[in-house]
């Protein structure tokens, strides 16, 4: 068995075809299959189960490519060790970015991040927390950015940035009071957006009635909450760094939250407990640092760094 076997079936399992599979790792359909077979009758167990149609692992196909994914994380940590010890920022770099967070940084992240390693071969992916988690213990990602406070064995939780959070209200509510007074609106509706537990928290914090005559809509995203509000009234939670998206009279309904209420959302980095690349790591945060505002990001990251 080697370790090219084993690219082999991760790749499969990654793709569950055998034609982007073989794409992938550049060599034919034909010439994966006959090596796939060689594999299975080296162990005696079938990997995977094939028609025309569908490719998924078996029960023991599953607990080798788990193994396999180990084996090659470790093996690839030689080439890491070394760009480390020579301070290069260079390799894959396979980064995860939650669907409530994405809009807000990816957009300049990566303008800012390929100018400034260009060596680096970036590939980024939207997930939600556990399937984030769960790529990371894989080693199928470097790092993760999500919301904080997010516990699971191996992996390692770093502090990134506190982001305010402001209420939008539509113009034909309050629109002479200079902040937002829950008290206020009592009777008119709040919008929230749908699994996005911050941003519930947030809301409820200072709508403790919120049985008694108030309605609760989810909706998907930040956009459809702000045009559900324009067109219907009352109220929603936005994230600071949607000020920027909105337009200058949508920019006149928004208010600063008034009293002691939860209205901020915390974002993490998380990475696996193993992680040694620090110089890829920093060149990440470097990055972030570039637009994220200094007041948002932790004080500690800024003054130095991530140590590892």
């Amino acid at each position: 068995m080697t370790l090219q076997q084993l690219r082999y079936i991760t790749a499969i399992d990654s793709y569950r075809s055998f034609a982007r599979a073989a794409e992938e790792l550049g060599i034919s359909q034909p010439t994966l299959s006959t090596l796939l077979q060689k594999l299975e009758n080296e162990l005696d167990v079938r990997i995977f189960d094939r028609s025309n149609k569908h490719v998924t692992p078996t029960a023991i196909g599953e607990k080798i490519i788990r193994q396999a994914r180990l084996t090659l994380n470790e093996a690839n940590r030689i080439s890491e060790l070394v760009n480390e010890e020579k301070c290069e920022v260079s390799g894959k770099f396979n980064l995860s970015v939650g669907p409530s967070i994405a809009p807000y940084i990816l957009p300049q992240f990566i303008k800012a991040y390929t100018a400034m390693y260009p060596s680096v071969e970036l590939s980024i992916s939207e997930l939600k927390s556990d399937a984030m988690l769960d790529s990371l213990s894989l080693g199928q990602i470097d790092t993760g950015v999500s919301i904080s406070g997010h516990i699971r064995e191996g992996i390692m939780e770093i502090p990134l940035y506190t982001e305010p959070f402001w209420v939008y209200i539509a113009e034909s509510c309050w629109r002479k009071l200079p902040v937002f007074k829950p008290e206020d609106l009592e009777h008119e509706n709040m919008w929230i957006m749908k699994e996005s537990q911050c941003l519930r928290e947030s809301a409820f914090s200072f709508c403790k009635s919120r049985s008694t005559g108030k309605r609760i809509y989810e909706a998907g995203s930040i956009d459809t909450l702000i045009r559900i509000v324009d067109a219907n009234g009352g109220y929603t939670i936005i994230p600071e760094m949607h000020l920027p998206m909105l337009t200058d009279r949508q920019r006149g309904n928004v208010r600063r939250i008034d009293g002691d209420f939860l209205s901020q959302r915390k974002v993490s980095l998380y990475i696996r407990h193993d992680f040694i690349r620090q110089q890829l790591i920093n060149s990440m945060l470097k990055a972030l640092t570039t637009f994220i505002p200094a007041n948002m990001l932790d004080t500690r990251l800024l003054k130095y760094g991530i140590k590892l």
